[in-house]
């Protein structure tokens, strides 16, 4: 499984931006994907996930501000920010659990994202 992930940018505080992610390869073997961020000097951070059948979960900080979406029929994960503030700033990444019948997690490679106050 490959995972491209894009949509990054510069935005003001308050605003709002869509992240893409898209998977692919063996993509019918994938099950849970999430979004995950890290800040500059700090570790990574689960931000939210959503099974095959569109279960979500989110981090505290991200309820009521973020939204994850997964179209199965484009292989493309979606999170939309929005009410955005600088301690969002940091590279995002997406994962993949994937893989029949042991799975593995797929990462891809980071979208920037750069809130500014």
């Amino acid at each position: 499984v490959q995972l491209q992930a894009s949509g990054g940018g510069l935005v003001q505080a308050g605003g709002s931006l869509r992240l893409s992610c898209s998977a692919s390869g063996n993509i019918d073997s994938i099950n849970i994907m999430g979004w995950y961020r890290q800040a500059p000097g700090e570790a990574r951070e689960y931000v939210g996930s959503v099974t095959g059948i569109g279960e979500t979960t989110y981090a505290e900080f991200a309820k009521g501000r973020f939204t994850i979406q997964r179209d199965t029929a484009e292989n493309t994960m979606y999170l939309q920010m929005t009410s955005l503030k600088a301690e969002d700033t940091g590279v995002y990444y997406c994962n993949a659990n994937a893989g029949r019948p042991s799975t593995t997690w797929y990462w891809g490679q980071g979208t920037l994202v750069t809130v500014s106050s």
